[in-house]
């Protein structure tokens, strides 16, 4: 079954928050469509009793034609302005519901997949969606009250003019149908050619610098015109289609237009016939209209799926029904029995890991022995295949991290990674990213920088960081990560390769700045530099997806074996 059928109809609860809107819009829709089809038949009417009965139209007339264009007019303006304000409402949440689906799955969702194509999929699908917001939902709906209502008067007038009008319908209303698998691919290949643009774009950005060093630009703009040419032949091949289905829409029209030329002429005489022309080919306007936009909609069947895909994101860690509360006090750290694999390929395999309550263990191995994926388990980015992952105060039991609510489980542990992402704006603004609701107060914020080395950076607080730090080095950046961390006041803190960016001096006065910080922190220190491991209290190294060997830096170099090949690497 083709995964993007039914995408589309998937997206139409969204609506439900807004059904006051949607309603107006519908209203506005109906009076505009039903004002048109009154005016062009009473119109015709009129010009035919001038044209066939020599006779100028009365007062009565000439006000009710008036009367139908302001309505017309207003109407149409109406239905615009209330179809786009529903449908950039519907996109403003659609893109809130994107995005919370791409943090509650993340990382496992997004890991693999490319910043430009997370972008393409919550900015450019969601905002390929306004069309059929704007124009294939009430509209929709009213064009189906006039061609019903329509309908109901062309067979009261003559059931000969519905034989003209209703075969020709049906073909309108069937050729979408029948052409949506075909649309649903040129759709999907324009939306795949859209978002590897934005992906070779953002990472072209991203890396101008390394590829200007490298004189690799020009080899870089020519994949770009490669998918720009891609992205180009999708839209044409969709455009063209498009233009060949209207001409048809338009042959369709033609051919009832002839029918109920020759179904008017046998019936009616003098002015009514005009008027009954008009009657049936205003009837059938909105039903060809009609099937433009359900053609253009089936276009963006791909859109939706992918929208629809993160909307509905399952949560890589879900929220426990019943959490369980943190007791106060020192927390240690326990991972027991603990298996965990990225889709078959096993990379902890039973682990084993003790951290007490106010320890600093560095956690040692190889490069892929999987000692950041222990801190994505300990910060609950996933859950482990088997096995747990607890907190273990220094009284009661252990509390398992499935168990914990999401607000205390980042109150209680902080994980700050290698490479820490920071934004655009001052270095306060990213050191406030921590405490968003402001609980930090301005001499923490001090505090916090002194003992990291964050207060030495150019002009301070008010240095502008620039996206993604670039205009900081690594040793900065790392600086401003940890005192990001600090500032939540954790009780367990993980640093995956935190302070490798940093000079031997600088990763020397770091680990004095958390020592003295709060001794009762617990620590778990993944490194690979000999200074920085031997200041931990205890070390476990990671081998082969298990935890072969513990204890202090004296112990472990007596011993050889696992550590003193991690060493020598």
């Amino acid at each position: 079954m083709n995964p993007e059928r039914g995408a589309l109809r998937a997206l139409l609860p969204v609506l439900a928050a807004h059904r006051a809107m949607t309603l107006r819009t519908f209203c506005a829709a109906l009076a505009g469509q039903a004002s048109l089809v009154a005016l062009v038949t009473l119109t015709a009417h009129t010009v035919g009793t001038a044209v066939v009965e020599r006779r100028a139209p009365g007062a009565g007339t000439v006000a009710a034609l008036l009367a139908l264009v302001a309505v017309r007019a207003l109407a149409t303006w109406r239905e615009m302005d209330l179809s786009h304000d529903l449908a950039y409402r519907v996109l403003a949440e659609l893109r809130i519901r994107v995005f919370d689906g791409l943090a509650r799955s993340a990382p496992a969702r997004i890991a693999g997949r490319r910043s430009g194509d997370l972008a393409s999929a919550a900015l450019g699908d969601v905002e390929a969606l306004e069309f059929f917001y704007a124009h294939a939902v009430a509209q929709l709906a009213a064009s189906g009250v006039v061609f019903g209502g329509g309908t109901v008067a062309l067979g009261l007038l003559d059931p000969w003019l519905l034989l003209a009008v209703l075969p020709v319908a049906a073909l309108l209303t069937l050729a979408p149908v029948l052409e949506s698998r075909g649309r649903a691919a040129r759709g999907a290949r324009t939306r795949a050619a859209a978002a590897d643009l934005s992906a070779e774009t953002v990472e072209t950005v991203d890396g101008l610098r390394e590829l200007l060093t490298f004189g690799a630009l020009d080899a870089r703009r020519e994949r770009l015109r490669a998918h720009g040419r891609r992205l180009g032949d999708a839209q044409r091949a969709e455009q063209a289609w498009e233009a060949d289905a209207s001409a048809v829409r338009d042959l369709l029209v033609v051919v009832a237009v002839l029918g109920v030329v020759l179904a008017a002429a046998h019936t009616f005489a003098g002015a009514w016939a005009p008027a009954a022309m008009a009657l049936a080919l205003g009837v059938l306007a909105p039903v060809a209209d009609s099937a433009a936009a359900l053609g253009q909609a089936g276009g963006l069947r791909a859109a939706a799926a992918r929208v629809g895909a993160a909307v509905r994101a399952p949560a890589g860690a879900p929220e426990p029904a019943a959490p369980r509360g943190l007791p106060t006090g020192p927390l240690g750290l326990r991972l027991r029995d603990v298996r965990f694999d990225y889709g078959g390929r096993a990379v902890l395999d039973g682990v084993d890991l003790t951290v007490r309550p106010g320890e600093t263990l560095a956690l040692v191995g190889v490069s892929g022995a999987g000692k950041s994926t222990c801190a994505h388990l300990v910060a609950r980015f996933w859950d482990p295949a088997s096995g747990t992952v607890e907190l273990v105060p220094e009284t009661g039991p252990p509390v398992d991290l499935r168990d914990l609510a999401e607000a205390d489980l980042r109150a209680a542990v902080a994980v700050v990674g290698q490479d820490a992402p920071l934004f655009h704006g001052t270095l306060a603004d990213n050191l406030r990213l921590a405490s968003p609701t402001a609980t930090a107060t301005d001499d923490e914020l001090a505090a916090v920088a002194r003992r990291t080395g964050v207060d030495r950076i150019a002009d301070g607080y008010d240095t502008l960081v620039g996206e993604r730090g670039t205009t900081l080095s690594g040793g900065q950046r790392a600086r401003i990560a940890l005192a990001r961390a600090l500032l939540t006041r954790p009780r367990v803190l993980v640093l995956d390769e935190t302070t490798a960016n940093l000079d031997t001096e600088g990763d020397a006065a770091v680990s004095a700045a958390l020592r003295d910080g709060s001794p009762s922190r617990t620590t778990l220190l993944i490194a690979h530099r000999p200074s920085t491991i031997r200041r931990a209290d205890r070390i476990a190294v990671l081998e082969s997806g298990r935890v072969v060997q513990t204890g202090t830096w004296d112990q472990l170099t007596e011993q050889g074996g696992a550590f003193a090949r991690v060493l020598t690497r």
